[in-house]
């Protein structure tokens, strides 16, 4: 069993909206230490939810989608015997917010043609009805790990 890490790094909150959810967010859009850029994205990606979905509070509508698109178990690789199997596990809270964020910023790069905030506040309005290629990852890799079930007995 892995020992706790003592020294994460406390995040501090954003300065708009006070929350640190929002501020992971900004770090995991920045390429290249540009945050401002990555700033100027998020802010303006949630301005046009709030938009698009007529709601008074747009972190209720990212908090909809990193919860819908949020695993619950992985696989993880582990060799045994010579051969190595795909060995599905819990995901934990702090990795399941990080996969989320990973796969809603990661759809919404790869989506070409529009600027950066309306491709992540389309990909966000999606995850946050069930929709979307970041929901289609989390079905993929639930799939996957159960699909491996039957070697979960060398999960120790």
């Amino acid at each position: 069993m892995r020992r706790k890490v003592t020294n994460r790094n406390i995040v501090r909150k954003d300065h708009l909206y006070q929350s640190e959810k929002i501020s992971k967010f900004i770090n995991y859009i920045m390429k290249r230490g540009q945050k401002e850029t990555a700033r100027k994205i998020v802010y303006s990606a949630l301005d046009i939810v709030k938009e698009k979905t007529k709601v008074e509070n747009p972190i209720e509508v990212l908090d909809m989608a990193l919860k819908n698109t949020g695993p619950l178990t992985e696989v993880r690789s582990r060799r045994v015997g010579g051969a190595n199997y795909q060995i599905p596990r819990e995901v934990r809270p702090e990795r399941r917010s990080f996969l989320s964020m990973k796969w809603i910023i990661e759809s919404a790069r790869n989506a070409k043609g529009k600027p950066m905030a309306d491709r992540l506040a389309e990909e966000i309005i999606l995850a946050s009805k069930n929709e979307g290629k970041a929901v289609k990852k989390r079905e993929d890799t639930h799939k996957m790990a159960e699909a491996n079930k039957a070697f979960a007995h060398f999960a120790w």
